[in-house]
């Protein structure tokens, strides 16, 4: 069959099956190969990997995943594709297709299944709306997983790169930095989907770390502090944390700490590198 990415192929499917786009599913279909090689390539896949898409649409990027790898597991919620990637998908026997939602699915049950357990490779366009659910269900869940290269929206892209005191750095970027090393691999336009967005995109890979960049005693601590210290990004961290639900500690206490970690009373959540939020979280855990 003819690759996807040609958008003659991609419309002629589309009118075959009078297929209707479901905004709430933030369906943007690839019809770009250059981008498309460049996902693969920037994936490192090899015959030797079991790669997991998330939302392959009408099967686009898959045809180009299963000629590169041993294995993929295509996940898509979209009851309404599932006979049209039994067509467009139909040559590559490598390719299961689950209709499934993937924030309900196990994967490392999955990763058992098909991979004997061994670490997969997600690759994904993903819907911009469950972007952030998707990758930290990914980390948290602590299912073995090599790497994610996936398709997001530019900003979301830049803010997982972010470093302290800039302007997109946030709790995004040290969820992410935690877990993993992230690296954007190619902005891609609008005119690359169809339909177009109405935002610029972005493709980022995140390596995950063999061994976290930093220790800490309690991780969900950790993020409970980091989420309330830019929750209110105007307020200085002192105050952020004391009027946080999700913290516990007193004014008092907060002070103790900063005092002991060498922190000025104004310091401010964006100022801090993971490894000083790591500290706060242990001496937080004493309380």
């Amino acid at each position: 069959m003819e690759k996807l990415s040609n958008p003659q192929k991609t419309i002629e499917v589309i009118k075959k099956y009078d297929f209707a786009f479901q905004k709430k599913f933030g369906q943007n279909f690839l019809i770009d190969a250059h981008v498309l090689n460049k996902i693969i390539a920037s994936a490192d896949i090899t015959k030797d990997d079991c790669v997991l898409e998330i939302g392959p649409g009408i099967g686009t990027m898959t045809q180009y995943l299963a000629e590169a790898a041993g294995k993929v597991v295509a996940v898509e919620i979209d009851r309404n594709l599932i006979p049209i990637l039994s067509e467009t998908l139909a040559d590559y026997e490598n390719v299961t297709v689950i209709n499934e939602d993937v924030l309900k699915l196990d994967i490392a049950k999955l990763a058992d299944e098909y991979n004997q357990g061994r670490p997969i490779k997600v690759v994904a366009n993903l819907p911009y709306y469950i972007t952030t659910p998707i990758i930290m269900g990914l980390f948290e869940s602590h299912v073995p997983v090599k790497s994610i290269t996936v398709m997001v929206q530019k900003e979301v892209a830049l803010r997982m790169q972010a470093g302290p005191g800039t302007k997109d750095y946030g709790a995004l970027s040290l969820a992410v930095q935690f877990y993993a090393e992230p690296y954007i691999v190619a902005n891609v336009p609008p005119n690359c989907f169809m339909p177009r967005p109405n935002v610029g995109s972005a493709v980022i890979r995140l390596t995950l770390h063999e061994n976290p960049p930093t220790t800490v005693k309690d991780e969900s601590l950790m993020f409970r502090i980091i989420r309330a210290s830019f929750n209110q990004r105007r307020k200085t961290l002192l105050n952020g944390l004391n009027n946080s639900p999700e913290i516990a500690a007193t004014k008092e206490q907060i002070q103790t700490a900063f005092e002991k970690l060498g922190f000025p009373a104004n310091v401010r959540g964006e100022t801090l590198t993971l490894k000083e939020f790591a500290a706060l979280a242990d001496e937080f855990a004493e309380f």
